[in-house]
């Protein structure tokens, strides 16, 4: 008990801090009495509550989002290389996301939730088409398997998003913006419209807490066990899709968050969901804010795309995950 509270203290602290210094550093430093006195400087009280606030929390939400995702994906696969990016879903929202824009599709329902939900829509789409293709080619669901089969709907989904890029015209900067991966210059109403689906689909996973800890010993067992394995896969691929159609709706594709932090939260603090999900959570957010504070602000006045940052720490994470795996050391989520 004592372990799981220091966990969530220093994972909160950690948090804090990364919010803190996503706020405070850039181009114009942001004093701490900003918080409570605007008039000490107006400017920079502009900026952190019209643009720094808006941007950081932004992205402490995209992380969270395809953090917990990947932790829920992994365990229900039981392998550490599964998360949105691997899988192809980040790819099958992509292009849910690069279609609302290039047709300009809008709901009158919806609204402002247009675009998320057709991003979602399309998360869906492309887990169940990967999930049963490969389960066609290898009723034993291999990972190497599902890995594959992601690789090739992603291409087939990229080749559908460079179609829709070499047709479109006043669109193109706003698709091109989407595909870079980044939370630059979204603003409140980007993190209004991911809030709701950041609620809901991490709720769905987190009912799912105790069946993903039973599904790792199998699913034969699990059923004896009497948990509803059909409902739970169910409930678990639908709220992993949500967050991430919601996550790549606002800041585009970001890869490899979903596969390396639930791993590096699992190493340290172990596989019980009941605190892996949540861990998870906090840690991906944290990673996306330091992520975003280093693509702003490493090569001033000019900003990297976020999905740089993570792409270089991920691939070589994801390197050492796939070789200790194949060599049968044993990296298990």
């Amino acid at each position: 008990m004592k372990k799981v509270a220091t966990a969530y203290v220093l994972t909160c602290t950690l948090l804090i801090i990364s919010i803190w210094c996503g706020v405070a550093i850039g181009s114009v430093h942001i004093p701490i009495e900003v918080l409570w006195n605007q008039s000490v400087d107006e400017t920079a009280a502009n900026i952190f509550w019209k643009i720094r606030l808006p941007r950081v929390l932004l992205a402490g939400l995209v992380g969270a989002s395809l953090a917990i995702a990947g932790a829920a994906f992994q365990g229900l696969l039981k392998n550490p290389l599964a998360d949105p990016y691997t899988l192809g879903i980040s790819s099958g929202a992509s292009v849910g996301a690069v279609m609302t824009i290039f047709f300009s599709i809008s709901m009158p329902v919806v609204g402002l939730y247009a675009l998320p939900t057709f991003s979602m829509i399309g998360a869906i789409i492309t887990m169940v088409i990967v999930m049963s293709f490969a389960r066609v080619v290898d009723r034993s669901l291999k990972m190497e398997t599902l890995i594959l089969t992601g690789v090739i709907f992603s291409s087939f989904l990229g080749s559908l998003i460079s179609l829709m890029i070499a047709l479109s015209g006043e669109e193109l900067r706003q698709v091109i913006g989407w595909l870079l991966g980044s939370v630059s210059m979204r603003g409140w109403p980007y993190v209004h419209m991911i809030i709701p689906f950041v609620i809901v689909g991490s709720l769905m996973l987190w009912t799912q807490r105790r069946e993903l800890n039973v599904l790792l010993y199998g699913e034969e067992r699990a059923k004896h066990l009497g948990v509803n394995v059909k409902r739970s896969k169910y409930l678990i691929l639908v709220g992993g899709s949500m967050l991430t159609g919601a996550a790549v709706a606002v800041s585009g594709t970001i890869g490899f968050v979903g596969l390396v932090v639930p791993h590096m939260t699992r190493m340290i603090w172990g596989s019980d969901h009941r605190h892996l999900l949540p861990l998870s959570f906090f840690n991906g957010a944290t990673l996306l804010i330091i992520c975003d504070l280093v693509a702003r602000t490493i090569i001033l006045p000019r900003e990297l795309p976020i999905g740089v940052i993570t792409a270089f720490i991920g691939a070589p994470v994801f390197s050492y995950i796939f070789y200790k795996q194949r060599r049968g050391k044993g990296v298990r989520a």
